[in-house]
């Protein structure tokens, strides 16, 4: 039998982007990871998600609770707040003590970096790879990734002959 985990003496709390669900988790949470699986890419609307995963006991409902819609597909359920959309949590059948929350929730550190990355080989080719970015001229606060210079198309030997 697994020995239970104590109460941690600090905790990170988050909220969806209205402020009607908040939660909390104890820190340091238990891992990190950027997801780039398909289904993770279409709940949340980007490229990636950057959870954080918390054991199930270090985890607790503040606020809204009541609020959250729930959906479930192929052994992981996920939860939005029912009133401004934000995903809030992602659970699976297969880990059951534990639970996944965008870090993006969380405006205070949870004690552990996003250092592993998971289905990378579901990344859209679209996405940023983490290439040199530059200030793009008129729009402060943008920045851009120049495109790589055409390969210059070398003549054939055939054609000096």
């Amino acid at each position: 039998m697994p020995k239970p985990l104590k109460s941690p003496a600090e905790e990170a709390e988050g909220a969806c982007a209205c402020g009607a669900v908040r939660v909390a988790i104890g820190v340091p949470a238990r891992w990190a990871f950027h997801d780039h699986s398909a289904a993770s890419r279409r709940a949340q609307g980007c490229a990636y998600v950057t959870y954080t995963a918390s054991y199930r006991s270090r985890f607790r409902w503040l606020e809204g609770e009541d609020l959250v819609t729930r959906h479930e597909h192929e052994g992981t359920t996920r939860g939005f707040c029912s009133r401004c959309g934000t995903p809030v949590f992602m659970e699976r059948k297969r880990a059951p003590t534990m639970i996944n929350l965008p870090r993006a929730l969380f405006d205070t550190r949870t004690g552990r970096e996003p250092r592993y990355h998971t289905a990378l080989d579901q990344a859209p080719d679209w996405a940023y790879d983490g290439g040199k970015l530059v200030p793009l001229k008129g729009y402060p606060g943008v920045m851009w990734e120049r495109p790589k210079p055409k390969a210059k198309r070398k003549a054939p030997i055939d054609d000096f002959l």
